[in-house]
């Protein structure tokens, strides 16, 4: 349920002033949980249920449902996100249509499939502060990542909520950004599916009533924005495949890849004082070398170029201040 509008700071790259307020718990619900955990005197094992409980009422159930009040300007991700650009374009496609509108942004969810290290969980970031909303990240490689999304049973001992619950209980928003990370390695075993609780939170109606496991109260994640991210489509069951919108993210081309190290260059020197002390542009077989690396990697071998070059008082990196592994080993995502 939304109730009436109000108005969040704008920052001066993106105006992003609309927003609304969303019940994402029914304090009543609450209220009856924790209730009957006080009148059966439950036994101590219970205390985290009744903090949980607590923490919900004390909380309250609203949070923001933010959009932007028009289509932004998203130049500077094209520039910054080359390799995105379907992708981009399809979350320009659904802010278009909740603009000058009641309607909160509904993004279709997606997943970004392509190799390591191409900037997958970036742009996932990117998004999210473009939305200006918040973000969480579930990493579906842990060896616990069955409980991960929907929480594990109160009665287990040292269970706690799932990512879901704690997003839009713990968090400001109604509509976060939930990057669930390396879909494809998620691990099933015969007793629990990591992946069973997104049946229904990739769909828009049956996650308006998704319950965790451990709180056993209904929550509103109809709002969430789902980004999976993944290797390979091949260990992703159908079911889910078939609830996204599937996109093959590239590897940068080789003058992309060059264009993203300038600018990581960049953005580095102007985040630091220490960058005064270097030149406003990276020379040639710098980005040479930058160009052949993941994202990923680029700015920790920046980061010990800068060093390299300070430590000898110079005011240019040269292609021997990045780590030797940049020139001699090939990067996966980069081969053509």
């Amino acid at each position: 349920m939304t109730t009436s509008l109000s108005l969040v700071p704008q920052t001066p790259a993106l105006s992003l002033p609309v927003a609304q307020m969303r019940s994402v718990f029914q304090p009543v619900e609450v209220e009856r949980k924790l209730s009957r955990l006080q009148e059966g005197n439950a036994a101590r094992d219970h205390d985290p249920l009744r903090a949980v409980y607590e923490r919900m009422l004390e909380r309250g159930p609203e949070r923001f449902q933010v959009k932007p009040s028009g289509v932004p300007d998203m130049a500077a991700l094209y520039e910054q996100l080359p390799n995105f650009t379907d992708v981009l374009d399809d979350v320009k496609r659904h802010v278009a249509l909740a603009q000058d509108s009641r309607d909160g942004l509904e993004v279709t969810p997606m997943l970004l499939l392509g190799p390591p290290g191409i900037g997958k969980t970036h742009f996932a970031r990117q998004l999210a502060e473009l939305l200006g909303t918040g973000m969480s990240l579930v990493p579906m490689s842990s060896m616990t990542a069955g409980w991960l999304l929907s929480g594990a049973s109160s009665q287990w001992k040292g269970a706690r909520p799932g990512k879901v619950f704690e997003a839009l209980v713990e968090g400001e928003y109604a509509n976060p950004v939930i990057v669930v990370d390396e879909i494809d390695k998620a691990a099933c075993d015969a007793q629990y599916d990591p992946l069973g609780a997104l049946y229904g939170l990739l769909e828009h109606d049956t996650a308006q009533s998704f319950t965790d496991e451990f709180a056993e109260v209904a929550i509103d994640a109809s709002q969430v924005i789902w980004i999976t991210t993944a290797n390979d489509e091949r260990g992703i069951p159908d079911p889910i495949l078939n609830r996204m919108n599937v996109f093959e993210v590239q590897p940068p081309s080789p003058e992309q890849a060059r264009a993203i190290a300038s600018r990581m260059y960049r953005g580095i020197r102007a985040e630091h004082d220490w960058g005064r002390h270097f030149a406003p542009e990276p020379p040639a077989d710098v980005l040479d070398l930058l160009a052949e690396m993941p994202p990923r990697e680029m700015r920790r071998a920046l980061m010990t170029g800068f060093g390299n070059a300070r430590l000898a008082r110079r005011e240019q990196i040269e292609a021997a201040d990045l780590p030797q592994a940049a020139g001699r080993k090939a990067r996966i995502g980069f081969m053509q």
